[in-house]
Formats: C-alpha cells, structure tokens, sequence
C-alpha cells in the first residue's frame, strides 16, 4: 500500500522538477535574445535578432513586427527610403495591420489562437497574402502589444507550425515579459540611430554635416581611383547673405538657409551627396566629370535665383548663389585619396570666391592646362 501511494506522488514531483527546468531552459533562453536586442546598436541589428536569431532559437515557423510610423521616435527610422534599404518583409506599417491588432488585443492584452479562423482581411494584413509568401500562414500565432505605459507603439506576432502550440488558457507572462524588453530595446535603438543622425546632420537644414560629407568624400575618391571615373565636386555660397540677417533677421536667415538646401537637394541626383559645410556654404559631392557638374551647378543656381523666399511682410527677398566647380578622373593609389580630395576641395572654394569677385549669381570652373 505504501509503495502504491508513494508512486503517482514521486511521479507529481518528477513532473514538478522537469516543468522547473523546462522554464529555468525557456528563460535562459529568453534571456539571450533579450541581451542582443538590448546591445543591439542600430535598427538593422535589432530587426536580425528578430527576425533570424529568435525563431531559430524557439523554432518559430514566423515572427511579424507592425511598428507604427507615426510615433515620434520612429518616424525616421520607418520612412519609406529606410524600409526599402532594410528589406524586411516581417516588418509592417499598414494602417490595416494596426487597426487588425488592436482589434485582436483586447484591452491591450496578448491574443492567442489559430490565424486561419481568423477574418480574411485580418488574416492578409498580418501575415500578407499565403500565396505570395514564401510560408503559409501559421498554424497558430500570439500577438504582443509592445506597449510603455498607455502607448502602443507596436506588436510582434511569432507563429508556429503546431496548432496547438499558441492556445487560448497558455499562460504568457514569460511573453509579455520579452515584449516589454522588445518595446524598451526599440526605443533604445531609436534614440540611437537618433543620436547618430544629429551627430551627421545638420538641425536646420537637415542635409549632412561637414564631418559626413568628409567621410563620403574620401569614400568617393577612393571609388574614383579604384574604378577610374571621375568625381567633381560644387562649393555653393548664399550671396550677401549677412546683409538678409541683418535687413531681416537671424529667423528669416534661416529660413533662407532652410529653403536653399532643399533647392540644392533637389537639383543634384539621388546618390549624391550635399552637406551644409558651414555657416552659408554648401557642398555637393557628384559622381561626373566637369561638364556633368557645370550642368548641376547651372540647374541649381537657376532654381535658386528663382526661390520665392518673403520677408515678414510678404515681400519677396531675392536670393542668389556663387559656385565653383572642381573634378578630377583619378588613377593611382586609393591610399592617396585624402590628398586628391582635399585639393579637389580647396580648387572649387577658390573658385567660388572667383565667383564672388567676378560679380556674384555666377559659376566658375578653374580651368588648368590639360584640362
């Protein structure tokens, strides 16, 4: 009788300890995923835990990321030319997919069950059309608000292959416990890949800083020597301008700056590079020779002296650029492309100031022999 009691007892408890270390596994487990998203140092790192380390690890048949692109912090990180850059198809910004969510997370808790039972058009917002996926849609999925207080900013969906694997009754604490620390790592990486641009751009003008675009430009011409195509660069200076701070004021000066450098921008080609370079200089930084850059230079003065900047009054203020142009085709060493492109730089800002000396609204090109 005794050993007979004893036996369903001594099976509870050895279900008890396996249970323990099941989990004690699960959270170790967890924990290492938490610790990359936490370190990860840019929004491209935390996507890759994401979507490769984490379903590999928990064997996940899928793992979907709605973010939503209006937040504050996430606006830049979720403009259309980063997501194209980032290729992810497990990221998602559709308002459908946010409305399909928060329909399913009632009261901002987890939803948990089988996709397919699902409405059809919640189904496609979530994990998109299975016939155009390289996956069909799982066999049961859970959906975690990623939450800070009373804001959504998100919510991960991981899906799996075992229909009985994501279940209403589950208990889901350990998963919304690595939502939480998914919801505080992006916002750690926003406030980085922040801090990273500021330390890049500049706040007024939101083009590049002088420190980029000296980076790009010892890129660009090792890339020129390497290949040898030739590489040209514009140095732009806003006409009289201390005479607008002073008629106007410093705001209407910046307004003047603002307005400039989105002319420029718009003028030069996509893979491009336009920096301000300091105070009411500009530079840009072209793939071309020196015919290419004197057509660029002549469209970006055009637009400019065309600008319909007004004063406080409405009257319009008349804004004018000087630019000088400067290219080489480089061949030789790349090691030697600091050299190239600080001469490179040094003859188009000594062309510009021709440019001012030869009567403003002007380009000049200095020409040397062999040229």
């Amino acid at each position: 009788m005794t050993n007979l009691a004893q036996t369903p007892l001594s099976d509870r408890l050895r279900s008890l300890v396996d249970t323990v270390q099941h989990n004690e596994r699960t959270l170790r487990r967890f924990q290492n995923v938490e610790l990359r998203l936490i370190g990860a140092q840019d929004f491209a790192s935390f996507l890759d835990t994401l979507f490769s380390h984490l379903p590999q690890e928990f064997s996940l048949a899928s793992v979907t990321l709605w973010l939503d692109d209006r937040a504050p912090m996430l606006l830049e990180l979720l403009e259309p030319g980063a997501m194209r850059a980032l290729d992810q198809s497990g990221l998602k910004t559709s308002r459908e997919g946010g409305l399909a969510a928060q329909g399913l997370c009632d009261e901002g808790r987890p939803w948990l069950g089988r996709p397919a039972q699902l409405d059809d058009a919640v189904c496609r917002a979530f994990f998109g059309d299975s016939a155009t996926q390289d996956r069909a849609t799982p066999a049961s999925a859970i959906l975690l608000p990623l939450a800070a207080g009373d804001t959504v900013s998100g919510y991960l969906c991981l899906g799996s292959d075992d229909p009985e694997r994501f279940g209403e009754g589950m208990a889901t604490d350990i998963l919304e416990r690595f939502a939480s620390i998914v919801t505080a790592s992006l916002d750690n990486v926003a406030h980085r890949e922040r801090l990273k641009q500021l330390g890049m751009t500049d706040s007024l003008t939101g083009l590049a800083n002088r420190r980029y675009f000296d980076e790009r430009l010892r890129e660009e011409i090792m890339r020129a020597a390497r290949y040898g195509v030739p590489v040209a660069c514009l140095f732009i200076d806003i006409d009289s301008f201390k005479r607008i701070n002073d008629t106007y004021g410093h705001q209407t000066g910046d307004r003047a700056l603002a307005a400039v450098a989105a002319c420029v921008r718009q003028q030069v080609r996509l893979g491009d590079t336009v920096a301000r370079y300091g105070g009411e200089e500009f530079a840009a930084l072209l793939q071309g020779d020196r015919a290419d850059a004197l057509t660029v230079a002549e469209r970006v003065r055009l637009a400019v002296e065309r600008l319909a900047l007004q004063d406080d009054h409405g009257e319009r203020i008349a804004l004018t650029v000087s630019i000088g142009v400067a290219a080489r085709t480089i061949s030789g060493a790349p090691a030697e492309a600091i050299t190239y492109g600080r001469a490179m730089m040094e003859e188009a800002d000594r062309a510009m100031y021709q440019a001012k000396r030869n009567g403003r609204n002007r380009i000049e090109a200095l020409v040397k022999a062999g040229d």
